[in-house]
């Protein structure tokens, strides 16, 4: 597995390699052992599976307060969806800067999102399916999010925006959460 970097401080993707003969692939989607320097100590706990049906449909933008912060990592089984990932660490230089990245079961990637960053994605093919392996168990009564359409943050989704839960349509706006902004 091959860590990649990202512009944001913390914020990366994994590439794993595929191994193809006759009968088809196998590719390693997590190693504990080749991961251990973004683990840190952290263990996966939970493993979430999605699928969204509709090209240009919206999740997000969702993360966990403390002290039930999660890290993700996330991958693409089925179909293509752009994963955005926004910072949220008030002390970070990179505070409001988010970053996308297409993942596709032909990619091999994974992206890995830690504490305090929002998440969500747009799909880019129908019917896509996700796995999201996570270091923390969920607590919905812990759940934060921000508008998927925040201006402050203001992520340039590929497709126009066609299918949102209402709760992902009423989150509040950045402003409204992180007073001084």
């Amino acid at each position: 597995m091959k860590i990649i970097e990202t512009q944001i401080k913390d914020l990366r993707s994994i590439q794993s390699e595929s191994f193809k003969d006759d009968r088809g692939l196998f590719s390693r989607f997590f190693c504990a052992k080749e991961l251990e320097l973004i683990l840190n100590g952290r263990k996966i706990v939970q493993i979430n599976y999605s699928v969204t049906s509709n090209l240009g449909a919206i999740r997000g933008m969702h993360y966990q307060n403390n002290p039930c912060s999660e890290m993700k990592i996330i991958r693409c089984l089925k179909g293509r969806v752009y994963d955005v990932a926004v910072d949220l660490r008030k002390d970070s230089p990179t505070f409001l800067k988010w970053h996308g990245l297409e993942l596709t079961p032909e990619s091999n990637l994974g992206y890995v999102i830690p504490e305090g960053f929002a998440h969500g994605f747009q799909v880019l093919e129908e019917d896509s399916q996700l796995l999201y392996l996570h270091t923390a168990f969920y607590s919905p009564e812990l759940e934060g999010a921000v508008r998927f359409d925040d201006p402050k943050i203001n992520i340039s989704w590929p497709l126009n925006p066609t299918d949102l839960s209402e709760k992902d349509k009423s989150h509040r706006y950045i402003n409204e959460q992180f007073k001084g902004i």
